[in-house]
Order: C-alpha cells, then structure tokens, then sequence
C-alpha cells in the first residue's frame, strides 16, 4: 500500500533522521501548549474575571444605593489604592456601539461570561485600548459608570511566559538535533563519496572511517573490500603479464624459424596466425594492465578531439562545442581509438560528433556499418566476446575493445551505450557522462 504524502517525506537520512528527532518535539510542545491553555491557563484568567466582575457588580449595587458622582468618586477611593480598580461617573453618556476584539479570544469570552453573570445592566468593555489596563463600562440611569481594572486583575500574563520558554526550548532542541544527526550523516556520505570514487579509479587514500561503531565497520569494511580489489587486479595483470611473455619467447622462435623457410602458403599462413596470437596476447596484456592511474587534467574538447582523429583522415568531426573540462586524456583516447577502429572494421563511413546535454558531456562515433541486434548489445560490452552473426569472424581482434571503452566511461561518470546510427549502423556507442560535480572546471570557451 502507497501512502500518498510519501512522496513529499524527505529522501537523505539527514533529512529523515530530523524529521524523526524533531516532529515528536514539536508536536509534544503544542500538545503541551494546547492542554495548558485549554485546561491551566484559560482556568486562571476566568477566575481573575470572575473576581473583578464580582467586584464591579459590588461596586454598581453600592452605587445605585445613592447615585451621584459624589458616590463614585468615594467608591474610587475605596477601591483604587488596594482593589486596582477606578470608577468615575459620565453623566449624559452612552455605551460605545462598536466592540474591539482582542487577538488572544480567551480573555474577551471569560470577561464577557463572568459580566453576564454578575451585572444586570447593560455593559460594554475593550481589553485591546491599553497595554496595561482595561476599560469596562456599565449602564445606569445618570450615564456611564466607567471602570478602569488593572491587567493583571483580569488577564494572567504568565502564559505569554510559558509561550515564551516553549519556543525557545523548541527551537533550542530543534538545533541541538540538527548538529548531533549532521555529525552522524557526515561519516555517511563521506563513505559513499568514497565508493563512488574508488569506483571511478580516483584515489580515495584520504579517507578515514569516523562516526559511529556501525558507521566505522562499514568503512573499515570497504577499505579491507578495496584492498582485496585491488590485491586482485594486481595478480591479474601479474599472471597474465607472465604469460603473454613466457609466449612471446617461443613464438618469436617461430618467427625466426619461419622466416628461414621458403615462402610458401603454408608458410604465409603460419605467420598470419602468429601475427594473430600476438595481437591477442597484447590485447590480453592492455586488458589486465587495467585503467591505471592517470590524473584528470583540464582539457579543451575540440582541441582533444582534433588531435585524436588526425590518424584517422577517413573519420570527419563535427558538431563540437567549445568547452573545456577534467579528462584523463590518455584513457579516453584510448578508448576513443577502440571505438574508431571498431566501426572502420564493419563499415564504410564513420563519423564523430559531441554535444552537451544539461551537465553531461556526450561524444557519438557514428557508422553505417551492418549494426548489432538489440538484444545482443549488452553482450557486446562482455570482455572476450565477439558477436560473430552480426560481425565478420574472419575480422581480426580478440574482443576487448567495447569492454575496455566502457570501463573508462565508468571512470568518468558515464557510461558506454550502444545505440541505432543516423548513418544507418550500430553508432553512437560512446555516452560519456561528465557531471559538473566531478567536473568543476567545465566550463564554455
């Protein structure tokens, strides 16, 4: 089952591991705020209303004993000094008709609760005029008794301390999560930056396991991984460099012996398969030789791709922009090479071109040569593997070609893709994919 706000949850772990920190606190201090407000603080300021309401209707009866303004200015020196509460007579005047609404409702709805309960008189009152005080106004018969109360009578300004302090515990504890889950995050990513570069042939000896017990046996894990890898491509190359020269010695005897022979068909023939059995034993040597541990250097694209096609005059160039960005030159002309030679192998024409695309970088070798099934392309990228039913077998290589090209599009970001030519062949076979992360230097000339 899909829930449909998932999409809208944060993807990183930091992201989430904040959101599992700090949304139980946030939602317990409103919780906190709402059960105070509604239960501790809304009591509290209903039974100061009640109190001064009780002491205006006290005040009103006492006055309509023997009403006149005498009466209320002795009433306001009997209640002003210890009560906080004045009381002045406006003869001939009436109730305001137009009622303020204070921003906090609670204080309006309690004031106006406990006056309907204690006054029979009409009454009118404003809690928003004075910061300090508040204005309350009854009905009798020579004007307007005006009350003036104290604030704190009526409203308890212990709330806005406690809203106070909740904030700010909140945002305090909001902060202090976010540095304790960036510290835990960071060793995170920094492990996967380093995987991601290790893949990539870049050197990663800077790195070192931190964070948590969990964290540091993850990294430690992958440095022990990278070592073996690494231990393994040495013996690789180790082996098949000790073969490909034990061979060499007997077949450069060959050599020798049949050069010393009359020139025959049988003759021709050997030295054709000798000539082939060290064109696999060096292809065998570039392919456990590995990618090596070329640094990428900042280079000018149309220049690049010039210099690399001047051994090809058949090849034309086209369509490059002018950028510049980080390369390991010798690796991509190598691959690049490959792939030339590949295409020249089955086809007539062939073609290269580049463009860009977003902060991706792509370079095309088109040809118009038979082209390769679909559904054996990915084959195609195996090492040692030749598609014999869309090429020609008799057509010399030993199948590393593809392999090794896709090895170094990995090296740089990308990827290899083998896809339908314009020019009517298998082309387009080289997506080299530069990001402007791992390639800040890119750039428009």
């Amino acid at each position: 089952m899909t829930m449909p706000f998932k999409r809208y949850l944060p993807k990183s772990l930091y992201g989430r591991a904040s959101a599992i920190i700090i949304t139980p606190i946030v939602i317990m201090q409103m919780a906190v705020a709402y059960f105070f407000f509604n239960a501790h603080w809304s009591q509290v300021t209903a039974n100061l209303s009640d109190s001064v309401a009780a002491d205006i209707a006290v005040a009103t009866q006492l006055y309509s004993q023997a009403p006149s303004e005498a009466k209320a200015e002795e009433l306001d020196a009997l209640l002003r000094p210890d009560m906080q509460l004045s009381i002045k007579l406006r003869p001939g005047d009436d109730l305001p008709e137009v009622d303020r609404q204070a921003f906090f409702s609670v204080l309006d709805r309690t004031l106006r609760r406990a006056l309907n309960q204690t006054l029979d008189d009409p009454f009118w009152f404003d809690t928003t005029r004075y910061p300090n005080h508040i204005d309350i106004r009854v009905k009798v018969d020579e004007g307007v008794l005006r009350f003036v109360a104290a604030r704190e009578r009526v409203f308890a300004p212990t709330g806005f301390v406690f809203i106070f302090w909740l904030i700010t515990a909140t945002v305090l504890l909001t902060l202090v999560s976010i540095i304790f889950i960036r510290n835990q995050a960071k060793p995170i990513r920094q492990l996967a930056d380093a995987a991601d570069a290790f893949g990539k042939g870049q050197d990663i000896s800077t790195f070192k396991p931190s964070g948590a017990s969990e964290v540091r046996r993850a990294g430690q894990s992958f440095l022990k991984m990278r070592a073996r890898i690494q231990r393994h491509l040495e013996q690789r190359t180790m082996m098949l460099a000790g073969v490909s020269h034990d061979l060499r010695t007997p077949l450069t005897r060959l050599k020798l012996q049949i050069a010393m022979q009359d020139e025959t068909e049988d003759t021709r023939a050997a030295k054709r398969d000798i000539a082939e059995m060290e064109a696999m034993l060096t292809g065998y040597l570039d392919f456990a030789r590995g990618l090596g541990n070329e640094k990428p250097v900042s280079t000018a694209l149309p220049e690049f791709l010039t210099e690399t096609l001047v051994s090809f005059p058949d090849v034309s160039l086209k369509d490059v922009p002018d950028i510049t960005l980080p390369l390991r030159t010798a690796l991509v002309r190598r691959a690049l090479v490959n792939l030339i030679h590949n295409a020249r192998k089955y086809a007539k024409r062939c073609e290269v071109c580049a463009e860009t695309v977003g902060n991706l970088v792509l370079i095309h070798v088109d040809d118009d040569g038979p082209g390769i099934p679909e559904d054996d392309r990915e084959e195609a990228f195996k090492a040692f593997q030749r598609l014999d039913v869309a090429r020609n077998q008799n057509v010399e290589g030993v199948g590393l070609g593809l392999s090794i090209a896709r090895d170094i599009a990995q090296i740089h970001g990308g990827k290899l893709v083998l896809d339908d030519s314009p020019l009517g062949g298998c082309g387009r076979p080289w997506l080299c994919r530069v990001s402007l992360r791992l390639a800040p230097t890119l750039r428009r000339v």
